[in-house]
């Protein structure tokens, strides 16, 4: 398939399953189950609840997609403000 057989859609996850999936909700109403691609996996990144990924769908099957980048959740300023303890 060509790239332009694919969308880009900006989600957030929900839900983590124990064989490597995750559930998605982009910006639209839909629930997407989506896997984390090879090139993130090689990496060692691992998404988590809450954060905020682009899953790359195909125009035929709107409920499954990749995960092709992830943006950390923002860190809670009560806890970058404070002062560390020794």
């Amino acid at each position: 398939m060509a790239n332009e057989d694919f969308i880009v859609l900006d989600g957030i996850i929900e839900e983590i399953f124990p064989d490597g999936r995750f559930r998605i909700h982009p910006e639209n109403e839909l629930r997407v189950i989506a896997y984390a691609a090879d090139k993130m996996r090689h990496s060692h990144v691992r998404p988590v609840v809450g954060d905020r990924v682009w899953v790359e769908m195909t125009l035929y099957d709107p409920d499954k997609g990749r995960i092709i980048f992830r943006e950390r959740a923002p860190v809670p300023t009560s806890a970058t403000s404070r002062p560390k303890r020794r």
